[in-house]
């Protein structure tokens, strides 16, 4: 039974939060499957390697450098969204925000306007994230939000009702915008390129999506990869005031609630992640052979120390668990006191506790037990 810290805690909590924050943002989008078949595949080759399927492991272990190569080019952009969803200085940023439209009401009866008449229509609200990289071909505008703006682009009759609009701030910042479609496999076969499009957006960005059916007039609302029919005005604007308030709403939650929300997915991970521990905590690790030089320190006042031999003693190390480095990457020295030594030639001797290793690695021997060191007065000179 591998000895259990507090530092194990925390580095058991720390990576079990980040590989639920990796399933969070991908579990809805086509990079999940493609992350749950190389789950498979490292569990198939740490089964291998250990059964002793020599020939099996040696071609996981040699494709896996190409796999990953390939991810990374075919995934570049979900990696990028990635790595800028876990900085976290764009919280402090106040221009990064959306803030909350001024007339929600109005906003709402507008879009419900549109879905009786219906046109169809897809809205942009950006939040935090940017949202430059998924959009293309976008006509700018910079133009106050109202309801003739969004009556006038979504007629179609114009050029620019084909695509969806980018609302920044209260402001329609661009028109005709494509999105990214999403490749979920779940959507009726009522929902067309439009709900795709809303979709692919919310499954990468952390953007809100409105999106009308031209065939059926139903307002829907696309978040976090979810698409959720909106049938009143009313329901409309209380949701729109909800997803684009100025502080993010999930952190206005009380702390038990976020806690427990998604319980299964987050003792999934956390389970996951412990078992694993267990498992390469309670590998032995290997037993390494390094030379260790010898240092000292307390030498007495007006000496001054002439001669080691030798200078480096051999020992023997033991990692107690398997995820702790090997021993021959460590920088180890054998620290002796030299507080007793005499004038003339001495013989120390040298046992375990003289060598400083860190948590996880264990000294199992030491060769020589015993060094000589040769001791003169700073004003004799040496024969």
């Amino acid at each position: 039974m591998p000895q259990f810290r507090i530092q194990d805690l925390l580095d058991i909590l720390i990576m079990s939060i980040l590989l639920y924050q990796l399933y969070s943002w991908f579990r809805k989008s086509r990079a999940m499957q493609v992350l749950a078949g190389l789950g498979i595949i490292t569990a198939i080759y740490f089964i291998t390697r250990q059964t002793g399927l020599h020939m099996t492991s040696w071609v996981l272990q040699q494709a896996g450098t190409v796999v990953i190569v390939i991810i990374i080019v075919v995934f570049q952009n979900e990696i990028r969204q990635t790595l800028y969803r876990f900085s976290k200085l764009k919280t402090l940023v106040g221009s990064s925000r959306q803030k909350r439209p001024s007339a929600p009401a109005t906003l709402a009866e507008t879009i419900f306007n549109l879905a009786h008449e219906r046109l169809g229509a897809l809205l942009v609200f950006q939040r935090c994230d940017n949202l430059e990289e998924h959009l293309s071909n976008g006509i700018a505008l910079d133009a106050l939000i109202s309801a003739p703006l969004l009556n006038s682009i979504f007629q179609d009759s114009t050029p620019l009702h084909d695509g969806a609009v980018l609302i920044q701030n209260d402001r329609v910042v661009q028109a005709a915008c494509l999105l990214p479609l999403s490749d979920a496999q779940h959507l009726p076969q009522q929902f067309g390129t439009r709900h795709r499009a809303a979709l692919g957006l919310s499954e990468r960005t952390d953007a809100v999506v409105m999106v009308i059916s031209e065939e059926r007039g139903d307002v829907s609302l696309a978040v976090s990869g979810e698409l959720n029919r909106m049938h009143t005005p009313m329901q409309l604007t209380t949701r729109l005031t909800e997803l684009l308030s100025a502080d993010d709403s999930s952190l206005q939650q009380p702390f038990l609630r976020r806690l427990f929300d998604d319980l299964l997915p987050k003792s999934a991970v956390l389970l996951g992640v412990t078992l694993i521990w267990f498992l390469l905590s309670a590998r032995q690790g290997e037993v390494a052979i390094v030379p260790v030089p010898l240092s000292f320190h307390g030498l007495p006042s007006g000496m001054v120390l002439t001669k080691v031999y030798p200078e480096e003693i051999t020992v023997r190390l033991r990692a107690t668990s398997g995820l702790v480095p090997s021993p021959r990457q460590l920088d180890l020295t054998a620290d002796i006191d030299l507080s007793a030594a005499r004038e003339g030639n001495n013989t120390l001797r040298v046992s375990l506790s003289h060598v400083r290793v860190p948590s996880g690695l264990t000294v199992v021997g030491i060769e020589p037990t015993s060094v000589r060191v040769t001791v003169r007065g700073i004003t004799e000179k040496p024969k």
